[in-house]
This record gives structure tokens, sequence and C-alpha cells, in this order.
């Protein structure tokens, strides 16, 4: 049998969820008290960050030490400022699809992936290239060292009870 790894969960909240300290203990009372639980990523968006840098930072060190972490999402033409905050602790970079979308045939989004991916790996942060639509431009996301790939290349977005019948389907067929 293949080894699990482990899920990821993840949520979407805005930057004002990180200012209101009753909001952010519910959500830590909400978290389950298992070993088996690693963590919860905080997908914040990017450009939000970047207006308010201290209290994220503030924030994303609170939530390190009760198993949350920060994605830093939607990052498109802010990730240079974003690649500025050395001491922030993001553990995921989710770079928009204007900026990897169309990568294999465009020499300058390869080259500016490749350095978010750089940038990103010194701060042990992963990668997710988001958006991506065809076969080409997940072989050259894959080749400039994204870590993850999200987009319809895999499938479009579907409901629970689709993705339920759809998973159920493929996982007769592997048996």
């Amino acid at each position: 049998m293949a080894a699990q790894r482990p899920l990821d969960l993840s949520i979407n909240l805005p930057i004002s969820f990180l200012d209101d300290p009753v909001a952010f203990d519910y959500l830590f009372r909400q978290l389950p008290d298992h070993p088996a639980f690693e963590g919860l990523i905080l997908e914040i968006d990017g450009s939000e960050i970047t207006r308010d840098v201290s209290a994220a930072r503030d924030f994303a060190k609170q939530a390190r030490l009760r198993k949350l972490a920060i994605s830093v999402d939607r990052v498109g033409r802010e990730w240079s400022a974003l690649l500025q905050l050395r001491d922030f602790p993001f553990v995921e970079i989710k770079v928009e699809a204007e900026l990897v979308a169309g990568c294999a045939q465009d020499r300058a989004k390869r080259t500016l992936c490749r350095h978010i991916v750089s940038a990103a790996s010194q701060f042990s942060a992963r990668t997710v290239a988001v958006g991506i639509e065809n076969h080409a431009d997940f072989v050259t996301a894959r080749e400039l060292g994204f870590d993850l790939i999200q987009g319809f290349v895999f499938a479009k977005p579907m409901g629970v009870q689709t993705f339920v019948r759809t998973i159920g389907r493929d996982l007769q067929s592997v048996v």
C-alpha cells in the first residue's frame, strides 16, 4: 500500500480577521485536539499583507504557537515587496495566474517565477503555481521548481457531491 502524506487544510481569511482577538480565539478553539491534526493553513491575500505588514507579522507569530500557519495568497505584482519581509513567518506562497499562466511560452514569466521560487526556498516556504490550465504550463511550472500546481489542468471547481462521486469513480478504477 502506498504511503499516505499528511493532508493540508487551508482556509482563506481577510486580514481584518487577524485584528480580532475574539475571532482568533474562536478559530483556535475549533481546531481538533488530536495528534493526527498537524495544523491549519490560513491563506491571506498578499496585497492585504503588504497594506498592513505589522498586523500580519504579529498575527503570524502568534499563529505559529497554535498550529496555524500563514500562506501568502494571490501573489501578483506585489511579490517583491512580500519577499522583503525577512521576519514574516509564512509557510507558502501562492503565485497568481497572471504570473504563471503562459509561462511555457513567455521567457519573462519563467524568469520571474524562477526568482519567486528561489526566494521562497530561502524562507523555507513552498510555492504553489495557481491557474495552470494546460499541459505545457504544468510541465514548465514543475521544471521551475514549484512545489504544488493548482488549476483547471486537473479539474474545474466542483461542488462537494460532484467531488465525492468523481473520487469514488476514480478509486473504483484503481482497485
